[in-house]
């Protein structure tokens, strides 16, 4: 799976001011990351608001991102949940032709045992088609997928081709990559990771910050993987505070405030989130004016 080596994006999905998908909006934002030069872009995972999305409406971003993508990026769909008879229903009916890979998350909310972590995985693994992303994100899910459970089913599964990382404990990925079989793929989950990731030996990112700053934090990545770590850290440093600050307010409020500010997209969330409030669009907005000076 080389292809999804490097900058992932979770991409947003725009809405306009009546909530409604906003395709127009999400074009853009497809070609920006294409022009910017990511390597890979992820439909339908957290970052796209997906727990708040009809069926028509997953179709439609689907749809949308496929003809605009048209071949040139490779794709990644996020499929996941905690009923795993209806993740693996899903995987056995969806059409993933156009997709290289399946990110699932961890169940959550069940709270299940490391066994019924590893259980739930060997199933959807079998059923899916596509090779899977395993997704560890303890801060929603509310259990973390401990390194032993990854590299059973690293070394188990081998349908199973990668994990995105999002514990942000580089011990535990550490562990993961020294301990991992060779074509098994560490992906940083969490931004301010992403560098620290690549440097021990990861395979890159599936970013959220790098979505609305393609060019920069592609640019970071690509320096990593060349172990041009001075340089890489130097543009590392640079985005750390709007990596920090996008989150402030929970994801994705802060990425689409990006957005807002680059002119792409509007801010606007679905409940139970909220739009970015004036306050943090003003200081998203006053750091990118200020990183654009930098790289002007």
């Amino acid at each position: 799976m080389e292809k999804l080596i490097g900058t992932g994006v979770a991409l947003i999905t725009p809405f306009n001011e009546d909530f409604s998908v906003d395709v127009e909006a999400l074009i853009q934002v497809v070609e920006h990351n294409i022009r910017g030069g990511v390597d890979y872009l992820v439909v339908l995972g957290t970052t796209a608001e997906s727990a708040t999305l009809t069926k028509m409406e997953k179709q439609l971003v689907v749809d949308t991102v496929i003809k605009t993508n048209a071949g040139r990026l490779p794709l990644v769909l996020g499929v996941g949940g905690n009923n795993t008879m209806a993740v693996v229903d899903e995987l056995q009916t969806l059409d993933l032709s156009e997709f290289d890979a399946v990110l699932s998350v961890c169940p959550y909310y069940n709270k299940p045992t490391q066994e019924g972590i590893y259980q739930h995985f060997k199933a959807i693994a079998k059923a899916s088609p596509k090779p899977i992303i395993l997704y560890n994100v303890p801060s929603r899910t509310g259990v973390n997928m401990l390194p032993e459970t990854t590299l059973r089913l690293a070394h188990e599964v081998p349908n199973i081709v990668a994990i995105k990382e999002a514990c942000g404990d580089m011990v535990q990925i550490d562990k993961i990559i020294k301990e991992k079989p060779e074509h098994f793929m560490v992906i940083s989950g969490d931004d301010f990771t992403a560098l620290p990731t690549v440097l021990a030996g990861g395979a890159g990112v599936i970013s959220v910050l790098g979505q609305g700053l393609p060019s920069q934090f592609s640019k970071m990545m690509n320096l990593g993987l060349q172990e041009s770590s001075d340089e890489a850290y130097k543009i590392h440093h640079q985005l750390l505070p709007l990596m920090q600050l996008i989150f402030e307010e929970g994801n994705p409020a802060g990425i689409k405030s990006v957005f807002e500010s680059l002119g792409l997209s509007k801010a606007v969330v679905r409940l139970p989130l909220l739009e970015a409030t004036p306050s943090l669009k003003n200081r998203i907005g006053n750091l990118l004016r200020a990183l654009d000076t930098a790289h002007a």
